[in-house]
């Protein structure tokens, strides 16, 4: 054989590689699909597997979408949102196919206490779809980042001068933040013994509110710019603060930062860093700084696991010109920032809880 056939088959796997990639966006945009039709939630309502003719009838969708609703139900099944179920187990015999819900679906049921569909939401809105479209033209431009390229303002003057975006995106980052409710009762170590924190960026305040629910004699305080905070109230042991994390941090026995230092280059990072160690200072205990961050890892992650962060990183260069790190590139950040230890706790799935010491 002269190796023609190979050649070509790996052409065909070559051109299947590229088409799955041109059509990744249509998992999205059906995943947002789903929610918008409640599928996640009429299974779960219904306590099992619900057939394919029952869903249908249960979406009160026309007879003529049935085709449509299976190949939704068909895709995101492959991809790991839904269990196919037969009726039957003769593969001869026509059985019905049923579907029930994964740990995936399952964080999309609405009033769940970590349901994210208003991260779906936020990854799909029509802002951010239309953002990336101009990603070549960003590229060979000269701004930093690309939401000047698209929208001629950063992110973050973008979502101050549209409220709405500001608050799909506030509500997806409380949305991620309820997600520590499942990891609090293994943290007794890193919280106990702490008085006061300071919850730097923490939004409207979710991640705060699990730690006093979790440690009711810990005072926490929000810290995040006036246009999030200024209309929020807090209660006896939470309070909200406007400010910037890259002047200040307001003085407490610890500091929690959870998703944020990614969003920063290198020098804006040490800064932020640089605030957190002098905010535990002082406190005759040492302090520590809590960080809820990805570390990235290509050598030891998971397939899905590595994508994601890479998908992510994508994300953070265009919108933010910043990354994500490994874990030597966060190790000579702290020692620049004057942290002399460090422990990280794979506590919170693809993004660790990282503990710092002065």
């Amino acid at each position: 054989m002269d190796g023609t056939g190979d050649k070509t088959a790996d052409l065909f796997h070559g051109q299947a590689q590229l088409y799955r990639l041109m059509h990744l966006w249509m998992s999205s945009l059906c995943l947002k699909c789903a929610i918008e039709l409640e599928i996640p939630d009429i299974i779960h309502k219904q306590g099992q597997p619900i057939s394919l003719s029952q869903l249908v009838s249960d979406l009160k969708v026309p007879p003529s979408k049935t085709t449509f609703i299976k190949g939704l139900m068909r895709l995101l099944a492959h991809n790991g949102l839904f269990t196919i179920i037969k009726s039957s187990n003769n593969e001869e015999e026509e059985s019905e196919v049923s579907y029930d819900l994964t740990s995936a679906s399952q964080l999309l049921v609405n009033g769940i206490d970590h349901c994210i569909s208003s991260m779906v939401q936020l990854t799909v809105s029509p802002a951010l779809l239309d953002l990336y479209q101009n990603l070549g033209k960003w590229v060979r431009g000269e701004e930093n980042t690309l939401r000047e390229t698209s929208f001629g303002v950063g992110v973050y003057e973008f979502l101050t001068q549209n409220p709405e975006d500001l608050a799909v995106f506030l509500e997806a980052m409380a949305s991620d933040s309820r997600f520590m409710k499942l990891a609090m009762k293994d943290l007794g170590s890193v919280f106990d013994g702490l008085n006061s924190i300071v919850d730097v960026g923490g939004g409207t305040g979710t991640a705060a509110m699990i730690i006093c629910e979790a440690f009711p004699k810990l005072k926490c305080t929000v810290l995040d710019l006036p246009e999030v905070v200024s209309n929020l109230s807090g209660n006896c042991n939470m309070s909200f603060v406007s400010g910037d994390m890259l002047k200040s941090i307001p003085h407490a026995d610890a500091v929690l930062i959870k998703w944020v230092l990614h969003d920063w280059g290198d020098d804006d990072c040490l800064k932020i860093l640089k605030n957190a160690k002098e905010a535990i200072s002082g406190n005759g205990k040492g302090g520590k700084v809590i960080i809820i961050d990805t570390v990235l890892n290509e050598k030891q992650e998971q397939h899905e696991v590595l994508e994601t962060k890479l998908l992510l990183n994508i994300m953070l260069a265009a919108e933010f010109n910043s990354k994500e790190r490994s874990e030597e590139e966060w190790k000579k950040l702290f020692l620049k920032a004057g942290f002399t230890d460090y422990q990280i706790f794979p506590v919170f799935g693809f993004r660790p809880l990282i503990v710092l010491h002065p």
